[in-house]
């Protein structure tokens, strides 16, 4: 007998840009992110969303806070959905400091998380949602660096390269059967559909 599994769907949304504070949990939306955000609510108005959850940053909340308010549904917060942490202390090349993380997967910078650590709890909290939802379309408010690390343990594709072309705000549906991914589509300005299969 052949096994039967409800199709789940996650819409990633990398947050919109945000105006620069050393706070990283309170830092918010940039004039023109608040303005990009209203086109984060128009994407997702064609699609039915049953859930919305989120990272705990306030640019994160913000993004999404727009398609909270159109569908009626509460946002829940969960902190394992937060960036990765880079460094105990600001870094003066953001660029160079990521790049060195993906060259060794293990390698992390004093203070911060690894690709390794920082993949296992985005993928962690991933799983828990397509099992906790299971069949259901759920909006994720989250950030570059974790949405591409969990993007990458299903498909090594989804690499450094993937996280330079990202734009800011952007929106991955990324759809699975049980825990497989079998399909990721780009819902931003261009959508394009790259199988996993």
């Amino acid at each position: 007998m052949e096994l039967i599994f409800l199709k789940s769907s996650l819409y990633f949304v990398r947050h919109a840009h945000s105006a620069y504070t050393p706070e990283e949990l309170e830092r918010p939306l940039s004039v023109q992110g608040m303005e990009d955000a209203k086109f984060v609510t128009e994407c997702l108005k064609q699609e039915k969303i049953d859930f919305i959850v989120s990272s705990p940053y306030k640019r994160a909340i913000q993004t999404v806070e727009g398609i909270s308010n159109y569908c009626g549904k509460k946002i829940e917060i969960y902190n394992d959905l937060r960036e990765r942490t880079l460094s105990l202390e600001p870094v003066s090349d953001f660029k160079h400091a990521i790049t060195k993380l993906w060259e060794d997967n293990h390698f992390s910078w004093e203070g911060g998380e690894s690709n390794i650590v920082a993949q296992r709890r985005g993928v962690a909290i991933t799983l828990h949602l397509l099992e906790k939802y299971e069949g259901k379309n759920i909006v994720i408010g989250s950030h570059g660096n974790l949405m591409v690390l969990i993007m990458n343990y299903f498909d090594k594709k989804y690499d450094i390269q993937f996280w330079n072309n990202l734009a800011m705000p952007d929106i991955y549906k990324l759809d699975f059967e049980a825990k497989e991914l079998v399909e990721v589509t780009r819902i931003w300005r261009d959508s394009t559909t790259i199988s996993s299969r």
